[in-house]
């Protein structure tokens, strides 16, 4: 359901069997420009729980050899924060749960140290060096440190997959909502000593959230809000897309490469959602690796409309994000994850004997993932 508020899907889910094997966390991402230059930089922000019914003083990173040994799983709240860019790097702060602070109903609020989220407000630093001798942290050096006020203007509500009782009996590994699909940012950054204003104009700004058990593979997600008509050359301000999804899993049963997508256009909403089997979704969709790019292309369609979306990113602006799954493997290796992707999204009506064009829309600044397991 598309521009569909939803504030209870935000909230803490790691209760009951998720507290002991689950994660759960809150996805940030937008683009800030440098305060003397200019120069433009794509920017993310992620509050990552896990296990906290494991944990205590110290966070448990099951990564180190000690835990993998002892079958001792990952607790903790981990703080990631980091750039994309020829310079993108992810910086881990990890916290053991006796020193964080999470409501348990909406609207939700996690706080550890000077780090802090809110549904309209984040704020905090990370600061990690000689990551190099530590690759349990997962993560690079640097230093980023922000203060931000959030505005979720545009919903995206994936409907069935995160009712509330499956969310209780824990039937799908990986859940997905995005409260802010198009989100306002307006703040700034500090990163390496260097000032970026962050305005609800520029930011193309977006958040999420995900939680569950396990991650998908294949994982692919494409976002922007920066988007173009190249019928008409304007700007579509009261417009985002959003696609997610790989191989959902119900119990021990994975249904094969499905996406769910949102393309909300000037006010119009176009959903692709598997879920929603009256729907009649199909999806086909193809995710490649080049020596210098990854590229997608997703075509999907119901009786009534399709969309077609292609989209590249430069490996050299994009990073191998990190993530230790609940039980303390990583899967994730190869995880491709960046900001800075450009492409196109065609979006047709659909007609007895044929359809019809409705716009071909230039995307830029997109937020786009692909892995498999490896």
């Amino acid at each position: 359901m598309v521009n569909i508020s939803d504030l209870n899907r935000d909230i803490f889910m790691l209760k009951g069997a998720l507290a002991e094997c689950g994660y759960d966390w809150w996805w940030h991402s937008f683009t800030g420009r440098h305060s003397i230059t200019g120069e433009e930089k794509a920017f993310f922000i992620e509050f990552f729980t896990c296990n906290p019914a494991l944990g205590g003083e110290e966070p448990i990173l099951g990564q180190l050899p000690e835990n993998q040994r002892e079958d001792r799983k990952p607790s903790y709240l981990m703080v990631k924060a980091g750039a994309w860019g020829e310079d993108a790097v992810q910086l881990h702060r990890f916290f053991g749960w006796d020193n964080v602070s999470v409501s348990q109903g909406a609207p939700f609020c996690v706080e550890a140290g000077d780090c802090f989220l809110s549904e309209t407000q984040t704020r905090g630093s990370v600061f990690v060096e000689n990551a190099k001798d530590h690759p349990e942290w997962m993560c690079g050096n640097g230093s980023m440190s922000w203060d931000l006020c959030i505005d979720k203007k545009i919903a995206y509500n994936v409907g069935y997959g995160a009712s509330k009782p499956l969310r209780e009996s824990g039937a799908f590994e990986m859940f997905w909502h995005a409260e802010g699909m198009k989100t306002a940012y307006l703040g700034q950054v500090i990163w390496g000593g260097e000032t970026y204003l962050v305005t609800p104009e520029t930011c193309y700004g977006y958040a999420d959230k995900n939680w569950g058990k396990d991650f998908t593979s294949p994982w692919v997600w494409l976002s922007s809000n920066n988007l173009t008509s190249t019928i008409t050359g304007k700007k579509l301000t009261n417009s985002v897309f959003n696609i997610g999804g790989g191989r959902p899993k119900i119990g021990h049963l994975a249904l094969n490469r499905k996406l769910l997508a949102a393309f909300y256009y000037e006010g119009e909403s176009y959903e692709f959602n598997f879920s929603k089997f009256w729907t009649l979704t199909r999806t086909e969709f193809s995710c490649r690796e080049t020596e210098t790019q990854i590229i997608w292309h997703v075509e999907q369609e119901t009786p009534l409309h399709r969309m077609v979306t292609d989209v590249t990113c430069e490996k050299k602006d994009m990073l191998l994000i990190n993530y230790e799954s609940p039980d303390g493997a990583k899967r994730h290796n190869r995880l491709w994850n960046g900001g800075n992707g450009v492409g196109t999204v065609q979006l047709f009506e659909r007609h007895v004997g044929g359809e019809r064009l409705i716009d071909v829309v230039r995307a830029e600044n997109i937020g786009c993932e692909y892995g498999e397991y490896c």
